[in-house]
């Protein structure tokens, strides 16, 4: 059986779960209150190896003499390839359904990577998509440097850098954006929370936008962060960046026809709009347009709680250049930094999947669902640690634990508790071995300056398109031209 779709058995999972769910501590409560705004961005597609496997003291690449020790197969080739530098400022990567990210960690041997591209390419025969080109010579093995996204690499060396983020679930990007505002990733048969069934796919339902089965919309009816935050008076907001959706609705397709995506309209990084809860506690207006988180920065006015999802084109999704989406995620943190706002912020960026890239690190198994493979996560804040390498175990689910901590008395999204029953497997911020965000952070030091960023850097990559393509609020909110 793949690794990736076994379950624990219940002696195992007894000693990974927690109990029940708990209060901060005090001495933690009276620090984590300086914290008024936590700002979740999260962008598309990359292994941590990708990014930062040579970052100094962190967990990357495995090296010797200088020079990347392992070689992944090339079933294809009848050979093996190694981890090499790659500046081209557009991807292909890999496949990256469920049944991708097991076959990519294969037995914890972490070396299905290559092959798993190469059967991925095998529906581009006639496919005139440019990211089929980009794949004939797969390159998930490449990886990235300092020089290629230095403003990454400013705010990982400067703040925070989280070198054991995992994805919450082994799977493509709608699972994991359901994990980041709700816990879980299901189908429901009714609007009954109880209907709900565990799906680490979530094909049952699509509706006919997702392009998988046809159908009615699909029904959310389990309880979603949203739900907590609104009965205990916390102001939240869901940016959205108008474009194309940013993934593939075919979760294993390398290529797909854009997808048209904005605040209105529900989807694979919007999925908020199907909640039931959000519905009925007549919240839909809280999902808007990423110009509206702009203008809250600059007035300071930023709700408790801030989720910014990006469109294709600034995803950093294959084949999105890479420098897009640095662009705009430094116009983010900059209109932060810039804000009155600032001194009372928490940023966690991260990147939703693993997107076929290589990964050395072999996921921890918490339940049926995850954890999925290791993506790079970052956290900027006035009281972040400065130059600090956060290794503790980590998923998405810490985000939800920091902001319960911070703004719900650790209250949890837990059925048993939060008066909407529904059969999820686990309350996954009380799994054990999910780390505290709270390591990250000085509450003792001074509030740090901004570090504002060009938002257009110099970079090594090569073969970058038009910039001109860049949606136009990244450099107008930004004010850097």
């Amino acid at each position: 059986m793949n690794r990736a779709h076994k379950l624990l058995p219940l002696a195992l999972a007894a000693l990974v779960l927690g109990g029940c769910a708990s209060a901060t501590p005090r001495a933690q409560g009276a620090s984590i209150s300086k914290i008024r705004h936590v700002i979740v961005i999260m962008q598309e597609n990359r292994s941590f190896d990708s990014y930062f496997g040579t970052f100094p003291g962190a967990d990357g690449i495995t090296m010797q003499n200088g020079s990347p020790s392992v070689c992944v197969p090339d079933p294809q080739r009848d050979t093996c390839v190694r981890p090499y530098v790659d500046h081209a400022d557009v991807n292909s990567g890999g496949p990256h359904a469920q049944f991708n990210a097991a076959a990519d960690i294969n037995g914890d041997k972490m070396d299905g990577f290559i092959g798993q591209a190469e059967s991925g390419t095998r529906g581009c025969q006639n496919d005139t998509n440019p990211i089929c080109a980009l794949s004939s010579t797969p390159d998930v093995m490449g990886y990235h440097t300092e020089s290629d996204i230095p403003n990454y690499w400013t705010y990982a060396k400067d703040f925070v850098l989280q070198d054991h983020m995992f994805e919450p679930t082994a799977s493509w990007s709608l699972p994991a954006h359901l994990f980041e505002v709700s816990e879980w990733s299901a189908s429901c048969a009714s609007h009954d929370p109880a209907s709900c069934k565990n799906d680490n796919e979530v094909f049952l339902n699509a509706p006919p936008d997702f392009g998988l089965s046809g159908g009615r919309p699909p029904i959310y009816a389990w309880t979603d962060l949203t739900y907590l935050l609104h009965r205990n008076g916390v102001s939240w907001g869901y940016y959205v960046v108008t474009g194309s959706e940013p993934d593939c609705e075919n979760d294993a397709a390398m290529s797909c026809a854009p997808v048209p995506q904005n605040a209105n309209t529900p989807g694979i990084w919007n999925p908020l709009p199907y909640f039931d809860t959000v519905k009925a506690d007549g919240q839909l207006g809280n999902i808007q347009s990423v110009d509206h988180f702009y203008a809250a920065a600059r007035s300071g006015r930023l709700p408790a709680v801030s989720w910014v999802v990006p469109s294709g084109e600034v995803s950093e999704h294959p084949d999105a250049p890479i420098s897009y989406g640095q662009s705009y995620v430094t116009s983010l943190v900059n209109a932060v930094m810039r804000s009155p706002d600032w001194r009372s912020s928490a940023i966690f960026l991260a990147w939703d999947d693993w997107g076929g890239f290589y990964d050395h690190v072999v996921p921890p198994i918490v339940d049926e669902n995850g954890y999925g493979l290791r993506v790079p996560g970052i956290v900027i804040s006035p009281y972040a640690k400065a130059g600090y390498i956060d290794h503790q175990t980590l998923s998405f689910d810490a985000y939800d634990k920091f902001i319960e901590d911070d703004f719900l008395q650790g209250r949890r999204l837990d059925p048993k508790t939060d008066g909407r029953p529904d059969p999820r497997p686990d309350v996954r911020e009380n799994v054990r071995i999910l780390g505290n965000l709270m390591s990250d952070f000085d509450f003792n030091q001074a509030p740090r300056p901004p570090e504002l960023l060009p938002v257009h850097p110099p970079t090594t990559l090569t073969g970058t398109p038009d910039p001109s393509q860049l949606p136009s609020s990244v450099d107008a909110a930004d004010g850097d031209g």
